[in-house]
């Protein structure tokens, strides 16, 4: 079974934004159970967060234009909220400060959000916590870094292991069972398919016909592919349990390993790699195709537990 390279989850990503943006009130005229709009709601926690505030400063911390700021300023200055003080930096210079009642006001929204956070996170596991959190800052970053047109973040060196090393079965299990429950609905039988197949196949690493390689970023197997060089039998390789990790599509780790595993047929002088998957996975279909390989035929089975149209590829290797 092989998971080849995805296009990037735009959609997934847009649709779940929009949740995030319903569910936290953004729709509503008024936030985080005041009577603010969601642009003074922001304004308050930044102002209270940073102690004081000059007005150029704040138009940047929330993205907005000068009028828009000014604006809403003056009517939070005029209900109480905000007072204009001059600078300690700049005595010509004016800054925005919390009143007491400002200072309440914030009180209740960090108490509104904080309840709101703890409720959501009440229904996810603990161990998720953190995933959720370095998921977050990590599209917030992004998001950032495309508004102010600056180079993205690095990614983390990725390395290239053979063979077996500690966690590499576990984890190509876990990719292959989160990502085609998501995508097709597979459940435990798929998991359990690959599971045992794996742990089958690592036990015959030992024959130089046999290959695994797994892509590792900061020591967590992020992709792996195999090649099979035994189960076919007349001098054909078996491309399996191709899978890259869903932070990594796009990134054309998918094509690194796949030419790692091309060149290592080439180098064994097999005569033919084939391998099976099935339609729909339109991203992993370019790839074989771009390798050379050729779809050979296409038809309706149930090889993973439930019934897909499923498709054979092979790739023939030239001498």
């Amino acid at each position: 079974m092989n998971a080849a390279m995805s296009s990037p989850p735009i959609q997934e990503i847009r649709d779940a934004s929009r949740r995030l943006v319903r569910e936290l009130g953004f729709m509503k005229p008024t936030l985080a159970g005041t009577s603010l709009p969601a642009s003074a709601v922001h304004a308050l926690i930044e102002i209270g967060e940073h102690g004081a505030l000059s007005a150029t400063v704040l138009c940047d911390l929330l993205c907005l234009e000068k009028s828009s700021v000014s604006r809403m300023v003056r009517k939070l200055i005029d209900s109480g909220e905000l007072v204009e003080t001059s600078s300690q930096k700049d005595a010509r210079g004016k800054e925005l400060a919390l009143t007491v009642q400002g200072k309440q006001t914030l009180d209740g929204i960090n108490q509104f959000a904080h309840l709101q956070v703890s409720n959501a996170l009440k229904n996810i596991p603990v161990s998720a916590h953190e995933k959720v959190q370095a998921g977050l800052i990590t599209y917030a970053k992004a998001l950032e870094a495309v508004r102010e047109g600056v180079s993205p973040t690095v990614t983390p060196e990725i390395s290239i292991q053979c063979g077996y090393h500690p966690g590499v079965l576990g984890r190509a299990v876990e990719m292959h069972a989160r990502y085609y429950a998501r995508t097709s609905g597979f459940g435990h039988f798929f998991e359990a398919k690959v599971a045992s197949g794996m742990a089958g196949f690592i036990g015959r690493l030992d024959k130089p016909c046999n290959q695994l390689w797994s892509a590792v970023s900061e020591g967590k197997v992020v992709a792996t592919i195999v090649i099979d060089g035994e189960d076919l039998g007349d001098n054909i390789a078996h491309l399996r349990w191709f899978i890259v990790d869903d932070e990594l599509r796009g990134s054309g780790m998918g094509r690194r390993l796949l030419n790692e595993a091309v060149s290592f047929c080439e180098q064994q002088q097999f005569s033919e790699i084939k391998l099976w998957t099935f339609k729909g996975l339109d991203a992993a279909r370019r790839l074989y195709e771009q390798a050379d390989f050729i779809m050979l035929e296409e038809l309706p089975g149930r090889q993973w537990g439930e019934e897909v149209i499923e498709q054979r590829f092979a790739r023939r290797i030239m001498r």
